[in-house]
């Protein structure tokens, strides 16, 4: 089987590398990037496999998928060969499975047989822990370079920075306007250096999150997906910083998903944890406010929270510091104030503008190179 993904390899003009969350607990990052390095193909991950390849690389496209980046998606969709390590091809990042990457040929290495074209099938499958097996490939990679020489993907990389330069996520924040999430996120990667360990919630923010909170170290960026269970966010934060008890840990959250596990609170204060939660506050269930406006014809029910309850009186009546950004002059100054308070939780509410849609977006059932917005 390793000598037949080794053909594959020889034999591709336009790879990727498709790195999932199976790369954390087998603890294989620094393996796949040196797999990575040797074939000079550019690397996509799914929102559990970020952090998994470092996202300042210069053979990252960052997170693919359904609210990925447009470059990611066509790097998919155009390649003739996709190497998946610790990935399981769910429906958030395959869209319409018969449309999947139509001229791929997929090599797929994974520690479950169950998981080996269970969705899309696959060329060579491989069954194996990644940090055990990935530098078995390798080196047998490696040696058949040397013997037949490497092939030549320029102009696959040429027309990826075409298309990175063309769909490069962008936004376009009005000083007097309200703060857009993009923007907050932004900035809270900006003024914590991008080093802290990220929790989230679920919904519109945990996409904003993936989006533009760039990873480049294991276990950096913590979130539910599969459930989706909204309320990840505060719990798996005081679990981040119990078990990394030197580092920064940050939360971003949803004004929604924060109110499901805001008790909590009391667990944070009792260890005096220095936790950040920035709640990107639109006042809606964001994302099922998004999918009312664009599927259901705006017909919208039960989306609307609203401003309540008041997060920063809620912070301080569990014994937290409590800050809150409405206006976009005073995002800098809240978001270092909390950075720099290390006397137990913080709790940020920053106010966004309420319809901001989370784009790109691959809706359901379309193929991954048919994105809504983002352009």
């Amino acid at each position: 089987s390793i000598s037949d993904a080794v053909a594959l390899i020889r034999k591709a003009q336009r790879p990727v590398i498709y790195v999932g969350g199976g790369i954390h607990p087998a603890d294989a990052h620094s393996e796949v990037l040196a797999f990575a390095e040797l074939l000079g193909a550019p690397v996509v991950t799914t929102v559990h496999g970020k952090g998994g390849f470092p996202e300042e690389h210069r053979l990252s496209l960052g997170m693919f998928g359904m609210h990925g980046t447009r470059f990611a998606n066509n790097a998919i969709q155009n390649s003739d060969l996709i190497v998946a390590l610790g990935a399981r091809f769910d429906d958030r990042v395959t869209g319409k499975i018969s449309a999947f990457a139509p001229r791929a040929s997929i090599v797929h290495l994974d520690i479950d047989p169950a998981e080996l074209s269970k969705v899309v099938n696959t060329a060579v499958p491989l069954v194996g822990n990644l940090k055990a097996f990935v530098p078995r490939l390798t080196m047998e990679v490696g040696n058949d370079f040397k013997q037949h020489g490497s092939p030549s993907i320029a102009d696959w990389w040429t027309q990826l920075d075409s298309w990175k330069e063309k769909h490069a996520l962008r936004y376009r924040q009005d000083p007097n306007g309200p703060i857009l999430p993009q923007k907050a996120i932004d900035t809270i990667y900006q003024r914590s250096k991008g080093q802290a360990i990220v929790t989230t919630g679920v919904g519109e923010h945990q996409m904003f999150a993936a989006q533009f909170y760039r990873t480049n170290r294991a276990r950096q960026f913590i979130s539910s997906g599969g459930a989706g269970t909204m309320g990840f966010c505060l719990p798996a934060a005081i679990g981040a910083q119990l078990g990394r008890p030197g580092e920064l840990v940050i939360g971003i959250d949803g004004d929604g998903s924060f109110q499901m596990t805001l008790q909590d609170l009391a667990t944070a204060v009792k260890l005096e944890l220095p936790i950040k939660i920035f709640i990107i506050n639109n006042m809606y269930l964001g994302m099922v406010r998004q999918w009312q406006e664009i599927f259901y014809s705006e017909r919208y029910s039960e989306s609307l929270l609203g401003d309540c309850p008041d997060f920063v009186k809620l912070a301080e009546a569990y014994g937290c510091l409590g800050l809150r950004a409405i206006k976009l002059e005073e995002l800098d100054s809240v978001i270092d104030r909390a950075l720099a308070h290390t006397g137990g939780p913080t709790i940020i509410d920053i106010r966004v503008k309420e319809t901001e849609c989370c784009y790109p977006m691959v809706s359901p059932g379309a193929p991954l190179d048919q994105m809504v917005g983002g352009e």
